[in-house]
């Protein structure tokens, strides 16, 4: 069994404060792989002060110097990126192909973004006398989850790498070994002593001494909407700055003039991907009425057809969930569905068949669903897609927009400039066109209680910058 036990603060592997053993479960056979520590709020002061004296030097250091360090960084990653995909699917437990083709490289795909990005950045703008100057924040508190961790990592860890800030990493206990990993590659790439610092920990003692902690001044924080909103709360007195991504329930309208088929089966497929373990996996699926019948035959196809089982097989389409309390999240979540109403055309309740050990799920398809359901309202986190009838294109955008969150939307058409008019009635941070991929260079983030704030690309690194204003800085034009 692994020992990750250190935490890494002010350049060194160190031991925690008070000695609390916790253990990491593979979820595919619920055997414990490695044992992290969890830290205190004496593990997270440590931390804090290394990262705030780092600050006064690290926080001048010049652009070049900067990008040196992030193209170091990418440098020793690639030759460690398939321990990340090993790693990584042996913690949450994602197909070794999943991890392979996305988890462990959408932390290279941030690195290489914000390195293109900085390369172009501008910092400083005169305009007329007045000089608009744009300073690194300051020490940052970074708190990540289990789902993605390295795309999550990555996203918070380049951009304020970028800026110039000075950080504090809590991971996710469920999955910390990728972020252990991670810390090894930034020691490795000669990150400056105190600029990284991680600090194992769950959320109610690390997670809440970093977001109330009066030198940290901003906290970025991927999770769900409950623990973003204790985030907030441990915030507010000191005044902090926070930005969160959250919850999602992402809508995917099927416009009457789409390939039904295939988009039905793209949809399902990526509502499955990752086991359902994503913010914006597009979980309630919008289909004209008229078409609902063909949609559930094509729907029922796909889910019979995805594999689940061992995620070190080249044949596995999903793994398990990440935890015990997820699967029985999920459980629940599918018997209040039966209990409310829907349809359930495909998978269900308990593991599937010749599976007896693990966190594993069927993939499920709920049809006949109202937006008003259970399902259709929570974020489920599973592998549970929600199949919804509308009457007319108005009648679609507004069971899309009718949810508390707003993170993702999906159309599809067969014509592009009607795609294009629906994606922009979206309430939501970003929107998909014909099953377009993400993109790096863009922006993620949400509207309503998806959070606030954005991450990737230029918009992520604005959120680590502070804005001043010198005036008189030149003189004035005669």
């Amino acid at each position: 069994m692994k020992n990750c036990r250190q935490f890494y603060i002010d350049g060194k592997w160190v031991d925690p404060a008070k000695v609390h053993d916790y253990q990491v479960i593979n979820p595919a056979n619920e055997e414990a792989i490695a044992i992290i520590s969890l830290g205190t709020a004496s593990d997270v002061d440590k931390a804090v002060a290394a990262a705030k004296v780092a600050f006064e030097s690290y926080s001048e250091t010049t652009v070049e110097v900067r990008l040196a360090l992030l193209r170091r960084i990418i440098e020793v990653y690639k030759a460690k990126s398939e321990a990340m995909a090993q790693t990584i699917s042996q913690e949450m437990g994602c197909p070794i192909s999943l991890a392979q083709s996305a988890q462990a490289p959408a932390g290279l795909g941030h690195l290489f973004a914000i390195v293109k990005v900085l390369e172009q950045f501008k910092f400083e703008d005169l305009k007329g006398s007045t000089l608009l100057r744009k300073e690194a924040i300051g020490v940052c508190g970074l708190i990540t989850p289990w789902n993605w961790p390295m795309n999550q990592i990555a996203a918070k860890v380049a951009p304020a790498l970028a800026a110039g800030c000075t950080m504090v990493l809590k991971p996710s206990e469920i999955a910390p070994l990728s972020a252990y990993l991670f810390g090894e590659i930034l020691h490795e790439a000669g990150t400056p002593p105190g600029v990284f610092n991680l600090v194992n920990g769950d959320g109610p003692t690390v997670g809440a001494a970093i977001s109330s902690h009066p030198d940290v001044a901003m906290v970025s924080f991927t999770g769900s909407t409950r623990g973003g909103v204790a985030v907030a709360l441990a915030a507010a007195p000191t005044v902090k700055r926070v930005t969160q991504e959250l919850g999602g329930k992402s809508a995917w309208i099927i416009l009457d003039d789409a390939d039904l088929e295939s988009t039905v089966k793209d949809g399902a497929q990526a509502c499955f991907r990752n086991t359902g373990q994503s913010c914006n996996a597009p979980t309630r699926m919008l289909v004209p009425r008229s078409k609902m019948g063909q949609a559930i035959v094509a729907a029922k196809k796909t889910a019979d057809a995805t594999k689940v089982g061992d995620p070190f097989s080249e044949t596995t389409h999903l793994g398990p969930l990440a935890s015990k309390a997820q699967f029985e999240k999920v459980q629940r979540l599918i018997t209040q569905g039966i209990e409310e109403g829907a349809k359930l055309i495909a998978g269900g309740l308990g593991r599937p068949e010749g599976i007896n050990k693990g966190y594993f799920v069927k993939p499920t398809v709920f049809a006949e669903v109202s937006n008003h359901m259970t399902i259709a309202r929570e974020e489920i986190f599973g592998p549970v897609l929600c199949m919804i009838p509308y009457e007319d294109e108005d009648d679609a955008v507004r069971i899309a927009n009718d949810t508390p969150y707003g993170l993702s939307g999906f159309v599809s058409s067969g014509d592009l400039e009607h795609a294009r008019r629906v994606a922009k009635r979206f309430r939501s941070g970003n929107v998909h066109i014909n099953n377009a991929r993400v993109d790096f260079a863009g922006c993620f983030g949400g509207y309503k209680q998806s959070g606030n704030g954005r991450e990737w690309g230029e918009a992520g690194l604005e959120e680590f910058l502070e804005l001043k204003s010198i005036f008189g800085y030149a003189s004035r034009p005669k």
